[in-house]
């Protein structure tokens, strides 16, 4: 009997329409233009504007453009996992909520956590459903709105973050494709190098909280990145000797978009050539749990059944990983 593995099949995306250029934050905190693109790498982000609307609104329609694309009936979706960082609530469920507005009536739904390695996580965990037999159909969705904790007077947070949503739908193949191998990995000491505090159960909102700014992203941007750098780059040298792939045999690097330099370390550590690296930090800046999906949703016209990827990222906690794909159709 053939092996399953779980491929992904499918992909949808949605940005906000409005853009945030590094020339409307030179008007809102002491920084300018050059000084962002060149330390991150990042011109324009998007922001969710709307009143009352969430993280969630982002991810239903991230999922409505991968069910329009794919012609698929909600009601054959399984599960729907949304990885996120800043759910719409803390106790009811941001996947529930999106499954019910999608239709996605039949599909058993959970958030899960694990800043900005959600999705990276969140593929491991799809890919184990589908491989368990079970289920032949899950939706990943990777969304944030990044905006809503971050601080529009601090400098060092409100140039790199932006709002954004992408969605996989993960099916069984028997052809070799799809995830082939994972290596994941978190230290909980990091977590006090990148984190949104309060709200959490150890550190309620208070008044004084909120008037002091508390309750926003914090960064402490020399350690991350040092960390980022070196973690994200190990992951995928590991990734790629666990499977005895050289740089020849990768096709594509799908890199979480948190700094443009860290990209290009990451990319130089296996000396992959530099058209093989998907970037569009460019455009949305670091979208946290949604920077991956829409990579794939960017780049899935240049895709074809069999490429090599590596997907890689890093994100607060601290959490990191590698995982190894195989592409599994012609766009």
């Amino acid at each position: 009997m053939s092996k399953i593995s779980a491929a992904i099949t499918a992909v949808g995306a949605y940005v906000p329409e409005y853009v945030l250029t590094n020339q409307i934050l030179e008007t809102m905190v002491d920084t300018n233009d050059e000084w962002i693109t060149t330390r991150t790498g990042i011109k324009e982000r998007r922001i969710l504007k709307d009143e009352g609307k969430g993280t969630s609104f982002l991810a239903i329609q991230a999922a409505q453009d991968l069910i329009n694309k794919k012609g698929l009936d909600p009601k054959d979706i399984e599960l729907v996992i949304v990885a996120t960082a800043t759910p719409d609530m803390k106790a009811a469920s941001t996947a529930s909520y999106t499954a019910l507005k999608i239709g996605a009536t039949n599909a058993f739904s959970f958030d899960m956590d694990a800043a900005c390695s959600s999705f990276l996580y969140g593929m491991s965990v799809a890919a184990s459903y589908i491989e368990s037999g079970r289920y032949k159909n899950v939706l990943l969705i990777g969304a944030d709105k990044m905006s809503s904790i971050i601080n529009y007077k601090d400098r060092a947070t409100c140039i790199i973050f932006g709002d954004g949503a992408g969605a996989v739908l993960f099916e069984p193949t028997e052809e070799n494709l799809g995830l082939q191998d994972e290596y994941l990995r978190s230290d909980g000491s990091g977590r006090d190098f990148l984190q949104a505090t309060y709200g959490g159960s150890s550190h309620a909102i208070t008044h004084d909280v909120l008037d002091n700014g508390g309750h926003y992203a914090f960064q402490e941007g020399r350690t991350v990145f040092k960390n980022a750098v070196f973690n994200m780059a190990d992951a995928t040298v590991k990734i790629l000797e666990r499977n005895n792939l050289t740089k020849d045999d990768v096709d594509w690097l799908a890199a979480h978009q948190a700094n443009k330099r860290i990209i290009d370390a990451t990319a130089q550590r296996i000396d992959l050539e530099e058209d093989k690296v998907m970037v569009n930090i460019h455009k949305y800046g670091n979208t946290t749990s949604a920077t991956l999906p829409l990579l794939l949703n960017d780049y899935e016209s240049q895709l074809k059944k069999g490429d090599n990827i590596i997907f890689a990222a890093f994100g607060g906690g601290f959490n990191w990983g590698a995982i190894y794909l195989k592409w599994a159709y012609n766009s």
